[in-house]
C-alpha cells in the first residue's frame, strides 16, 4: 500500500462549526456583497433598513443618521425600540439575540412587520459582526437600555441605564479595518440613498449629518423628506429633460393586499427610464413588476391609439419599445413574501405582483387619457415617432451589417493588437489622430490597440437611434469592439459574445475639451452599451498634467496640490525658479512619456467606470448633455477639479 501524502488525510478533525457571528467574519463578502467601498456603505444600509421597517409598520417617522468624526456611524430612530426582554428560548435579552444571532428579528412575524426590506434577516447581526465596535442604545417603556459589542460579541449584558420619555433605537458601529479595503464614508454615497429611501417612503424625515469638518471646519447636513413620493422622485429624475407632458401621472393604491406605487410622465429624449422597487429594495433587474407595468402601458396606449383612429392614420405597425421611448418612470410594490431570484435581490419572481400591477396601473392610465385628451394624443404622436425611428434604426443596422466595416473587417484607423485572447487585450479610445499616433507608437502591441476618434462624437442623449447607427465614429467603434446589436428577441439586446477587448480605455486630453470627449463617450456607452460599464470593462486613462523640472529633478503632476508640492520642495515655494511643462494635449507627449505615465500597466492610474445608483446616473448624464443650462452650470462649479491654464 503506498504511503499516504502528508496533509492530506481528512477526517473529523477537518470539519469546523464557526459559532456565533464568526462565518460572517470569515466570509463577509458572503453577507455584504464586498469588503470594498460598496460593502462598507451597505453597513449603514442594513441598519437604516430596519428604521424603515418600523416606518413602514407605522411606529417611526424619524430617522437620524450621523457620520461621526473617528468615521463611526449613528442610525438613531423614533421607533419602538429593539425589544429588551428576556427571549424564552434563547434564555437572554430579545435585544441581544436580535445583535448577535444570524437570521433573527421582528421582519419573520408578519404580525409585526407586515413588509420588510433588509439582507434576508441577517443585516444588523452582520454589522456587528464586522463592527470593531458597536453600541446599542433603546429607549421603551420609560427606560432606557445599553449594550456594547465587539466583532459581534457582547461585552456585557443588557442594561438599564437611566429612564426616557422617548422611545426609539440609536446604533452606534465602526467598521473593524482588518476586514475592510475602505473604511472612510462617502457623504454623496450615503445621501443618494437616503433621497431615494425618503422617496420611497412619503411623510418619513430622514436627516445625514458629516461631524468630519471640511477645510473650512464647516460640518454637512441635509434633510429628506417627500410628501408626494415618487411623483417627486420622477420629478427629480425628469427636471434635466425636456417635458413631453406637463404631468406626472401617479397611482398610489392596493390590490389584493399588496401596496402599489407608480409614478410615470414622459419627455422629449429618445430614452427609457424605468426604476424599479421592492420593499425599498432597489431591483435592478426588474421583475414581475416591471413585467406587469409595461404589459399595462402598452395595452392601455394601443387601445387607446386604435379606439382614435391614430394609429391607422399613421399607417406603421407599433412595437411595445415604441410605447417606451421618452419614458421615465418609478415602480415600487410592497410584499409580504417577495421571491427574489438569487441572492443579490435584484429580480423579483412573485407571478401574482405582476397582475396586481398591471390593474393598478392600467385602471389609472386609462383615466388619465380619458381626462387628458391633448397630453394623449402627445404621447401617441411620440409614439408613432419612435416606430418610425425604430425601422429607420433597423434598416441602418442592416447596412452597416453588409458593409465592408462589418464582419471581418475592422476600421480602418484602428491599429489592432497581436493577442487574440480578449481578456488580455486592451482598446485605447483616444482624441484625435495627432494623439492617436504618439498612443501607436508609445504602446505595446502585443496587448494594447489604439482607435483615433475623429473630434467629439455624437451626442446619443439628443440623437434618434437611427442617427446613432449613421455616426461613422459610432460604428468605428461597434466594429473594432466586434459586438453587435439587436436580436429577434431584443432589437435593443447587446451581443458581447464577441467583444475583443475586455480593457476598454478612455484616452483624451486633461482639459475642457477632453472631459467633454470622455463625458460624450460616457453617455453613448450608458446608452447603448451598458453592459460594457456593469461587466467593468471600461476605464478612463489619466495622464498627468504637468512636467515639472528643477535642476537634473524631473516629476510628472497629476494636479495642482502635486505641482505645488514640487514648487514648495524644489523652489523655495516660487514658481520662477522652477520649469513647469502644462501638458495641453497627449500629442504633446513623447511617445515614452506617453507610455510610462498613462499606458504601462505597471505605473499608469485606471478609473473603473462603475454606475453607484442608477438613477443618479441616469440624471447626471441628462443634465450634462441635455439642453438645461442652469443645472449643467452649477454641476460644473461644484466638481470642477481643474483649472485650465494658458500657456
Amino acid at each position: 500500500m503506498s504511503e499516504e501524502k502528508k496533509g492530506s488525510s481528512y477526517t473529523a478533525d477537518n470539519i469546523q462549526v464557526l459559532e456565533g457571528l464568526e462565518a460572517v467574519r470569515k466570509r463577509p463578502a458572503m453577507y455584504i456583497g464586498d469588503i470594498g467601498e460598496r460593502g462598507l456603505h451597505h453597513l449603514v444600509y442594513e441598519v437604516v433598513d430596519n428604521s424603515i421597517d418600523e416606518a413602514l409598520a407605522g411606529f417611526c417617522k424619524n430617522i437620524e443618521v450621523t457620520i461621526n468624526e473617528d468615521n463611526s456611524i449613528t442610525v438613531q430612530d423614533d421607533g419602538r425600540g429593539i425589544p429588551v426582554d428576556m427571549h424564552e428560548k434563547e434564555k437572554r435579552s430579545a435585544l441581544e439575540v436580535v445583535m448577535t444571532v444570524l437570521h433573527a428579528g421582528g421582519k419573520f412575524d408578519k404580525g409585526t412587520y407586515k413588509v420588510s426590506g433588509g439582507l434576508h434577516g441577517v443585516g444588523v447581526s452582520c454589522v456587528n459582526a464586522l463592527s470593531v465596535k458597536m453600541m446599542v442604545e433603546v429607549c421603551r417603556g420609560g427606560k432606557r437600555y445599553v449594550q456594547e459589542y465587539s466583532c459581534g460579541k457582547p461585552l456585557y449584558d443588557v442594561k438599564e441605564v437611566g429612564e426616557s420619555d422617548r422611545t426609539g433605537t440609536k446604533v452606534t458601529f465602526l467598521p473593524d479595518s482588518s476586514i475592510f479595503t475602505e473604511i472612510v464614508y462617502k457623504y454623496e454615497t450615503l445621501a443618494r440613498r437616503l433621497r431615494d429611501l425618503s422617496y420611497l417612503n412619503a411623510g418619513i424625515h430622514i436627516s445625514l449629518t458629516d461631524n468630519r469638518p471640511d477645510e473650512e471646519g464647516n460640518i454637512r447636513k441635509d434633510l429628506f423628506h417627500s410628501e408626494s413620493g415618487l411623483k417627486e422622485f420622477v420629478e427629480f429624475l425628469d427636471s434635466a429633460k425636456d417635458h413631453l407632458i406637463p404631468d406626472v401621472i401617479h397611482v398610489s393604491t392596493e390590490k389584493y393586499g399588496t401596496p402599489v406605487e407608480v409614478a410615470m410622465t414622459y419627455n422629449t429624449s429618445y430614452n427609457e427610464v424605468v426604476h424599479s422597487y421592492v420593499n425599498n429594495i432597489n431591483t435592478i433587474e426588474g421583475g414581475t413588476h416591471v413585467t406587469g407595468f409595461r404589459a399595462a402601458l402598452t395595452r392601455t396606449l394601443k387601445k387607446y391609439a386604435d379606439d382614435s383612429k391614430l394609429l391607422e392614420k399613421a399607417k406603421i405597425e407599433i412595437s411595445g419599445d415604441d410605447f417606451r421611448e421618452g419614458l421615465t418612470a418609478v415602480i415600487s410594490v410592497k410584499v409580504a413574501e417577495p421571491q427574489f431570484e438569487g441572492q443579490t435581490k435584484t429580480k423579483l419572481g412573485n407571478d401574482e405582483v405582476s397582475g396586481i400591477v398591471q390593474q393598478a396601473v392600467g385602471e389609472a392610465l386609462t383615466n388619465y387619457l380619458e381626462e387628458h385628451p391633448k397630453e394623449a394624443r402627445i404621447i401617441v404622436d411620440k409614439v408613432i415617432l419612435a416606430a418610425r425611428a425604430r425601422i429607420a434604426a433597423r434598416k441602418a443596422r442592416e447596412t452597416q451589417r453588409k458593409s465592408p466595416m462589418s464582419g471581418a473587417g475592422l476600421p480602418g484607423k484602428l491599429a489592432d493588437c497581436q493577442d487574440r485572447n480578449p481578456e488580455n487585450c486592451e482598446l485605447f479610445l483616444v482624441e484625435g489622430d495627432s494623439a492617436g499616433g504618439t498612443a501607436k507608437q508609445g504602446r505595446n502591441g502585443k496587448f494594447q490597440a489604439i482607435l483615433p476618434l475623429r473630434g467629439k462624437i455624437l451626442n446619443v442623449e439628443k440623437a434618434m437611434q437611427h442617427k446613432v447607427f449613421e455616426s461613422e465614429e459610432i460604428r468605428n467603434i461597434y466594429t473594432a469592439l466586434g459586438v453587435s446589436i439587436g436580436t429577434p428577441e431584443d432589437p435593443k439586446a447587446l451581443n458581447m459574445e464577441k467583444l475583443r477587448y475586455h480593457k476598454i480605455i478612455i484616452m483624451t486630453d486633461a482639459d475642457v475639451d477632453g472631459s467633454h470627449i470622455d463625458t460624450l463617450i460616457l453617455t453613448f456607452f450608458f446608452r447603448h452599451m451598458r453592459e460594457l460599464i456593469e461587466r467593468g470593462h471600461v476605464y478612463i486613462a489619466a495622464p498627468p498634467l504637468y512636467l515639472c523640472t528643477k535642476g537634473k529633478v524631473s516629476e510628472y503632476c497629476w494636479n495642482e496640490q502635486q505641482k505645488q508640492a514640487f514648487i514648495d520642495k524644489y523652489g523655495g515655494g516660487l514658481e520662477s525658479s522652477v520649469k513647469i511643462q502644462r501638458y495641453k494635449g497627449l500629442g504633446e507627449m513623447n511617445e515614452d512619456q506617453l507610455w510610462e505615465t498613462t499606458m504601462d500597466p505597471e505605473h499608469r492610474t485606471l478609473r473603473q467606470v462603475t454606475i453607484g445608483d442608477m438613477a443618479q446616473a441616469d440624471y447626471t448624464f441628462s443634465m450634462l448633455m441635455g439642453d438645461e443650462v442652469a443645472p449643467r452650470r452649477q454641476f460644473i462649479e461644484d466638481n470642477a477639479t481643474y483649472a485650465v491654464i494658458d500657456a
